[in-house]
């Protein structure tokens, strides 16, 4: 089998998968085929893991974009974490590139605390040819309490390409869901997935600080758009679907109803109402 099509299939075997067990499954293919472990890390998103600077002893977050081998480079200090083998510098940016990085980080950490009230951020830049790109990465988790846990990652990928007067921004935005739930009445709930989108758009450009403020204007216009679309897609449709649920209780005069071809027992939210107004009528008796 030819190198492109194990990658094809892996590609499209991790799209099947669950996508809260991205890294674990990432993990089993590179160890069945190690020629395909650059090229699937650099292509698969997964979920950001975090690590503490040890000089400055704040988080970061882990990804391909700050990866030298085994070593992340920490936004915060720009060294690599562990050290890089003697004689080796790893990828860093040019000093311009790597003020833009310090200014860019400060920003989003103050997004971070203003929309999330938690989490970890990351940004990363690195030199073009024409220009720069760089990757905002945001990280909220649920504290696990029992069996309910959960955790939001957005991977926001930029190219910003110099022009007269003016910059192209390429957007690209991954968002990772994993949401889970369960106990003895109600049982276990998993809802996990992803959605990647994307934009082009040229906005104008007086300095560098007018990249920071363009690129941090296109990743919270594409957070909201994301998180409104997640919201009717994946919570708006959840509740519909348990709306229109029927009860569980039967009755076998209603059953000989369904067998007639009408439906005899109400939906789940019906019967709930029914169920609270008759517990009203009989309070109201005790009275």
């Amino acid at each position: 089998m030819s190198t492109d099509t194990q990658f094809d299939s892996a590609l499209d075997l991790l799209r099947r998968l669950n996508p809260k067990d991205t890294s674990a499954n990432l993990s089993r293919i590179c160890a069945l085929v190690p020629d395909l472990t650059e090229d699937l890390l650099s292509s698969v998103d997964q979920p950001l893991q975090v690590r503490r600077c040890k000089k400055t002893g704040r988080d970061y977050l882990l990804c391909d974009y700050n990866r030298d081998g085994d070593s992340h480079r920490s936004p915060w200090s720009n060294e690599f974490e562990p050290a890089l083998e003697e004689g080796e510098d790893g990828t860093k940016p040019s000093e311009r590139v790597r003020e833009m990085e310090v200014r860019m980080n400060e920003a989003v950490d103050v997004y971070r605390e203003l929309y999330y009230e938690g989490g970890v951020s990351s940004v990363y830049f690195w030199n073009l040819d024409d220009g720069f790109a760089g990757v905002v990465l945001l990280k909220k988790s649920v504290s696990p309490t029992g069996k309910s846990e959960g955790a939001w990652d957005s991977i926001h990928v930029f190219e910003a390409i110099d022009r007269a007067r003016t910059a192209h921004y390429k957007l690209t935005s991954t968002v990772i869901l994993h949401l889970s739930t369960g106990n003895e009445t109600l049982g276990e709930m998993d809802l996990s997935g992803n959605m990647t989108r994307q934009i082009e758009q040229d906005m104008p450009v007086e300095d560098d600080s007018s990249h920071i403020v363009n690129v941090g204007k296109l990743v919270e216009d594409m957070e909201l758009k994301m998180r409104n679309l997640l919201q009717e897609v994946y919570f708006g449709k959840a509740k519909d679907v348990v709306s229109d649920l029927r009860s569980k209780e039967y009755n076998p005069n209603l059953a000989l109803g369904g067998l007639m071809g009408t439906t005899g027992i109400p939906p789940l939210t019906e019967a709930n109402r029914d169920k609270a107004t008759h517990q009203e009528m009989i309070n109201s008796m005790k009275r």
